[in-house]
């Protein structure tokens, strides 16, 4: 019996793909499995290659398989594009319909089912996806009970009839397929999972819901893929507790918006990728200048400019971090999990509002995009810290007298303190009148530029984040004290380095993993040890410069003059990292550092000769 089985689906996007494999993996979650998946996407609204890759397992895991157990084709194209990537004696269940053939040298068997003419029967063409789903169910041989009762929650919004037909499609699908190959296919038959149902969600699923969960109840966006989920979330969802979402005409107007709404003591946030992020900068400077919190989510993609946008990217690290302009307190997190897009999610608005400042969370189309599979949530650790924020009844940091404040009940707003952080109070609030503005001011938030006041106020700002951590900066796999390899990653990359990180350790090469999930302030002394005690660093990422490399070179000084230790490994072609892929270059730059060891030592006997 199989501990992991992949399964992937394709055709021409807006065939129904999504709801084919939303029913297919809610009825595999629901039996205990646990799932990854990874959408390719293309970049069109209508028609272009599209398809989803399902990873099955009775394990938690959280990368993308190798190879490929079974190909669901909805067209040729399906088959000539993915066949590559199924391993000897792979299933291919094609719809009958276009005469389906496999390319030379694929070793696989080819299953033409009459997806179309079913689903025509069932009473529409739309039905041919849930003839292929069903196909598959029965083949794995699991019970049909179940698959019903996903494609009953995946349809009862639309009546009982459109259920009874994809039921009805599925069912001829599944007695076609078990005819055609003789019954149900021993050879991928799973292992029984553990019964307890799984939450199945994408990383943009558990932003929204982080955000409501961290008391969110506004959110300004424009839609631009792939953020766009989080909007679509948060207006299904946030109205329910009270709060409401607005699509802006623009990215500067959803950051302004957002800024707005937390100064007026709502908790607010927007949401965008690399090129919308690119039009924040200047709101975002705006929200250090000011202090107000205010939290932005970059889903990055593939750059510059329109670049891939639905393919997968790391590259706005280094503009989370450097872009605006002038020196403000800035926070840049990096989730690596779904689990982490919610829990983190609900500390960026703690950090906004204790710390007043921006809050940047760093995510990417691999984990925004793709569904995973996870516990249940713990929402007794969920808690809500609003920082120095001023009610009618507590005690006012008032001018100190009349003729300094000029204004008579002026509030402190920019109080010079020792942490750096000023009480705040929301508009309309007694003895709260002071001034906002974007340009340099004083404690009173009046215009100032006064050399002395502007270096009182930048120290101010700078001195917020002066040592600052949050809880878990860095997540370590523990691994060995003294590793052969090191490998540093952020985001999506985490499951890709521990499946590799298994590889190795099953040849004999000792590893150890660390993810980054504070990107800025770096913590340095999360890290320090670790670097200085592994023989070399690898450090994975999505973009072509190695940003997240050149960081840790920055802050440690690795890979300048004769410390060679520091190794990048990039991809920057739109596809993510597999297994394999990351395993291979691993044990490359390993035998080449034992290869350089080797030749050292001969050196030094020749010498001692």
């Amino acid at each position: 019996m199989r501990e992991q089985l992949s399964w992937k689906v394709g055709g021409q996007q807006g065939e129904g793909m999504e709801s084919t494999d939303k029913v297919f993996s809610r009825a595999l979650s629901r039996l205990g499995y646990y799932l990854y998946s990874y959408r390719h996407v293309s970049s069109r609204i209508l028609g272009g290659h599209a398809n989803n890759k399902i990873r099955i397992s009775t394990k938690p895991l959280r990368s993308t398989a190798d190879d490929l157990d079974i190909l669901v084709a909805l067209d040729q194209e399906t088959i000539d594009r993915n066949a590559q990537e199924l391993h000897a004696g792979g299933i291919v269940i094609a719809d009958e319909k276009w005469g389906p053939v496999l390319p030379d040298g694929i070793s696989a068997r080819l299953l033409p089912i009459p997806m179309t003419a079913i689903a025509v029967q069932a009473g529409s063409a739309l039905f041919k996806n849930m003839a292929a789903s069903g196909a598959s169910w029965a083949l794995l041989g699991l019970p049909m009970e179940l698959f019903f009762e996903a494609i009953e929650r995946q349809f009862a919004h639309k009546g009982e009839a459109v259920v009874l037909k994809n039921k009805q499609a599925a069912q001829a699908g599944a007695d076609y397929a078990l005819r055609l190959a003789g019954g149900s296919l021993p050879e991928l038959q799973l292992a029984p999972a553990d019964g307890k149902p799984k939450l199945f969600m994408i990383g943009n699923e558990a932003v929204g819901l982080g955000a409501i969960a961290a008391g969110c109840r506004f959110m300004a966006a424009y839609p631009i893929t792939p953020a766009t989920e989080i909007m679509e979330y948060m207006i299904k969802q946030v109205p329910r507790f009270g709060g409401t979402v607005i699509q802006t005409e623009d990215e500067i107007a959803a950051i302004t918006m957002a800024i707005g709404a937390n100064y007026g003591g709502v908790r607010a946030f927007t949401a965008s990728a690399g090129p919308g992020l690119s039009l924040m900068l200047e709101g975002i400077g705006l929200s250090g200048m000011t202090e107000t919190p205010v939290v932005i989510f970059d889903t990055q993609r593939g750059g510059p400019s329109t670049g891939l946008p639905t393919k997968q990217e790391q590259s706005d690290v280094m503009a989370a971090i450097h872009g605006t302009h002038g020196e403000i307190p800035l926070i840049v997190l990096a989730p690596s999990t779904v689990e982490e897009c919610f829990y983190d999610t609900v500390e960026a608005f703690n950090l906004a509002e204790r710390y007043q400042c921006p809050v940047i969370v760093l995510t990417d189309l691999q984990l925004a995009m793709g569904k995973q599979c996870a516990d249940r949530l713990d929402f007794s650790r969920i808690s809500i810290d609003r920082g120095k924020l001023l009610s009618d009844g507590d005690r006012r940091p008032l001018g100190a007298a009349d003729a300094e404040a000029n204004s008579g009940e002026s509030f402190r707003r920019y109080e010079l303190t020792a942490d750096g952080i000023s009480s705040r109070i929301l508009p309309g609030t007694k003895s709260g009148i002071h001034h906002v503005t974007g340009v340099e001011h004083d404690p009173f938030g009046r215009a100032s530029e006064s050399a002395d006041n502007r270096k009182r106020m930048m120290d101010k700002r700078m001195r917020k984040l002066k040592d600052f951590t949050i809880t878990h900066p860095i997540d370590s796999d523990g691994g060995y004290e003294n590793p052969d390899l090191l490998l540093i990653g952020m985001g999506s990359t985490r499951g890709v380095m521990d499946e590799a990180r298994g590889r190795m350790e099953a040849l004999g090469i000792k590893t150890k993993r660390i993810v980054v999930r504070q990107l800025h302030p770096f913590p340095v002394d999360a890290l320090a040890a670790s670097i200085s005690q592994a023989s070399r660093v690898l450090v994975v990422e999505h973009n072509a410069t190695g940003q997240l490399a050149s960081l840790i070179r920055l802050h440690y000084g690795i890979g300048i003059g004769s410390d060679d230790r520091l190794h990048s490994i990039v991809k920057y072609d739109g596809t993510v990292f597999m297994p394999a892929e990351l395993t291979a270059a691993c044990i490359g730059i390993y035998n080449e550092g034992r290869r350089d060891e080797l030749n050292d030592r001969r050196k030094q006997g020749r010498h001692k000769r």
